[in-house]
């Protein structure tokens, strides 16, 4: 399923479109692979009669389970997964028929670590955490090319204008000079 650009302002534009790494796939491809292996054999080997028809139908029960809820399950979620950087927010996107979508403003974002195991190193995935003032957060695992996005993720958060900047440029004009208006309190300042 495609990410939807109806979700995107007018001016807003796409830099990284990204999804968790293959290799998530790869356990799920295999569980679906023995359920299907494991039914074929039980079919083939199992008698005819009433009690090899009885067991063929327990085998294809278990094996349709496990193939459907360790199998289907993960890779249907793997596929609707989205992860769209903007030079304006983070947006992640999951589900198929709940869909759950959050955004997370850049201009925002005070922290981002990137951790990788050793075979995260070997694939160059990682699991990249992104914190915002406030409670809000992302934890995004198994991104692809971890580091080029991290620093990609880096630049925009540079890029991206803070929230005093913008209440500058939208300051009222005071009636006098053409002068923006002095703001009633002191804008706060972070540490």
């Amino acid at each position: 399923m495609a990410f939807p650009a109806e979700v995107l302002a007018e001016q807003e534009e796409v830099v990284l479109h990204l999804r968790p790494h293959g290799k998530s796939v790869v356990g799920p491809a295999l569980v679906v692979a023995l359920a299907t292996a494991g039914t074929i054999l039980a079919w083939v080997l199992l008698p005819g009669n009433e009690g090899g028809r009885i067991g063929l139908g327990l085998v294809v029960a278990i094996m349709a389970y496990n193939g459907i809820r360790y199998g289907v399950v993960p890779l249907v979620q793997w596929r609707c997964t989205h992860w769209v950087i903007t030079g304006e927010r983070l947006l992640t996107q999951r589900g198929l028929l709940v869909r759950e979508r959050r955004d997370l403003p850049l201009n925002r974002v005070n922290d981002h670590a990137l951790t990788q195991s050793l075979l995260d190193r070997i694939f160059g995935t990682g699991t990249l955490v992104i914190d915002s003032i406030g409670e809000q957060s992302a934890r995004l695992a198994g991104v692809p090319h971890a580091q080029q996005v991290q620093t990609t993720l880096y630049e925009l958060i540079e890029q991206a204008p803070d929230d005093e900047e913008e209440e500058e440029e939208e300051a009222p004009v005071s009636a006098s000079g053409g002068r923006p208006a002095r703001p009633r309190f002191p804008a706060r300042r972070s540490r």
